[in-house]
């Protein structure tokens, strides 16, 4: 007996819950150690010195970065030590979140 087809917004819901899901999931991952090289708010981008960072599979270097929230760029100067989170969007390694050393 085939099964009926969902409604196209129950559909939609399901698709947006498993994506807020695997959201939480990402931002449970641990934060990666960095140290701030240089903030460029205009071009909304941060260049960081890092450690391994296991959520994107990336080895240690230097390398700039786009940020999700440009917000967090206010948080931070060149030579501050940080922990920050980065994923994979659109093709692109983002920084989703950012937070001075303790």
């Amino acid at each position: 007996m085939k099964r009926p087809r969902l409604p196209s917004r129950i559909r939609t819901a399901a698709a947006l819950a498993a994506i807020a899901i695997a959201s939480v999931a990402l931002a449970a991952a641990p934060l990666a150690d960095g140290e701030v090289r240089k903030v460029d708010a205009k071009a909304k981008t941060i260049t960081l010195k890092h450690g391994p960072i296991p959520s994107v599979d990336m080895g240690p270097m230097t390398m700039t970065f786009p940020v999700r929230d440009p917000a967090l760029l206010a948080k931070v100067k060149a030579g501050d030590k940080v922990k920050f989170g980065a994923e994979k969007v659109g093709g692109e390694i983002v920084v989703t979140a950012l937070e001075p050393a303790k």
